[in-house]
């Protein structure tokens, strides 16, 4: 049985193919399309079904024609916020065969001269701008795939009622066809325009750009979305996630006055929650690698907090000076992660609170028979959640890494302190 080939094409039709690829296409029996991809292929000489908002539809019948040659012809790259996830998913992904064409989000950032290896990008047909609007309005480049709902001045209004105001808009309509339109505009003026249904929209931040979210409306005390957080990008994705900082903060019961340590603090998202919870009290965040400790600090400026004390050196040296911490939360230590929590855990206060955040299992038994090898009573949990996002016309989960968290209270045994 031949493999069902998935064809990128561009507005160009089959002239911008390749030899191969138009090869691929006239030896095609059924040609499944989106109608206007449909017109641009008048010659083909097989039967041909249209793609609409119905993909259960389209895959009922790509499975009742499974003894015909298929051809699928999407936009661009079908890889990138096509319809070929949802058909892989539901037929298998060994059914296929994928010829990627050059993406129309790849030609807008090419026709505006701008890198797009960094950008945030999205498809607003798939994904609702409220679900995405945090990781836009902290992003300093963004590309949208629009929709005939979700229109480039219904996302510039959003922006300027949010307050998030510093970005150069770019409408990039009708690529690679003699029609092309490249628009550039303030958010101001795109709110008051209209395009035609086939547009990118990007989003340059300014070189002005704010730098301080300590008063925007989406900020909460704690748990803020990880898009909040300025990361180093080679490392991107390993600061302390949002649910998991919301209940380690619950574990440690901190108060409005307590002294908080964070060991491993990375670009500092858990320091500075705790931070704004013990408003009265004094949170130092200890980093040894030096790029995370300059994000550390500029996250801590960035979000005003005063009573965060930024410390660049290596366990437990670096934390020699200071005073006893009534919490500490651990995380990021690597293969030391074991002999740092004891040594750290010495220095609470009587009745204070330490959580660990570890990642492997190994190391987590490891923490766990230690604590109870010396008397104390840890807690374990293993953190396994997903997040939901729209994918067409369902709803997904994207799971997050599973991890631990342990907690352990610095209790007196047989009437005297461990330390």
């Amino acid at each position: 049985m031949n493999k069902i080939t998935i064809l990128g094409i561009g507005d160009e039709g089959p002239a911008g193919l390749t030899a191969h690829c138009r090869e691929k296409l006239a030896a095609g029996e059924l040609l499944v399309a989106a109608p206007g991809i449909l017109k641009q292929v008048p010659d083909f000489q097989g039967e041909t079904i249209a793609l609409r908002d119905d993909l259960q539809e389209i895959v009922l019948a790509i499975k009742n024609n499974r003894d015909k040659n298929i051809v699928v012809l999407s936009l661009g790259d079908p890889l990138f916020f096509g319809t070929t996830r949802y058909l892989c998913d539901e037929i298998g992904k060994n059914e296929f065969e994928i010829i990627p064409h050059v993406s129309m989000m790849q030609l807008a950032f090419a026709r505006i001269r701008e890198t797009w290896d960094e950008a945030f990008l999205s498809d607003l047909s798939s994904r609702s701008l409220e679900q995405i609007f945090d990781r836009i309005r902290f992003a300093d480049k963004v590309g949208l795939f629009t929709s005939a709902e979700v229109t480039p001045a219904a996302v510039a209004k959003m922006l300027l009622t949010q307050r998030a105001d510093y970005f150069r808009a770019f409408v990039c309509e009708d690529i690679a066809t003699p029609t092309e339109t490249i628009t550039e505009c303030s958010l101001a003026e795109l709110s008051e325009m209209k395009f035609g249904s086939l547009n990118v929209l990007i989003l340059i931040r300014s070189e002005t750009r704010p730098e301080i979210p300590g008063d925007d409306p989406g900020l909460r005390l704690f748990g803020n979305a990880d898009e909040f957080f300025l990361q180093s990008q080679p490392k991107r994705g390993l600061l302390t996630p949002a649910e998991v900082r919301c209940i380690a903060l619950g574990m440690l019961g901190l108060q409005t006055n307590s002294t908080v340590w964070d060991v491993g603090a990375g670009s500092g998202s858990f320091a500075i929650e705790a931070a704004r919870l013990c408003r009265d009290g004094e949170v130092f965040a200890i980093e040894m690698d030096s790029d995370d400790y300059q994000l550390l600090r500029s996250n801590a400026d960035r979000f005003q907090i005063a009573n965060i004390h930024p410390i660049l050196g290596e366990a437990p040296q670096a934390w020699d000076a200071l005073p006893r911490p009534d919490a500490i939360f651990i995380g990021g230590t690597g293969r030391t992660v074991s002999e740092i929590t004891f040594q750290a855990f010495n220095s609470l206060t009587d009745n204070g609170r330490m959580v660990v955040h570890v990642a492997g299992m190994s190391r987590a038994n490891e923490i766990f028979y230690n604590f109870h090898k010396n008397g104390y009573q840890p807690e374990i949990m293993m953190l396994n959640f997903a997040r939901g996002q729209l994918q067409f016309d369902s709803l997904r989960f994207d799971a997050v890494n599973p991890s631990f968290l342990l907690s352990c209270v610095k209790t007196k045994v047989n009437g005297k302190t461990e330390s």
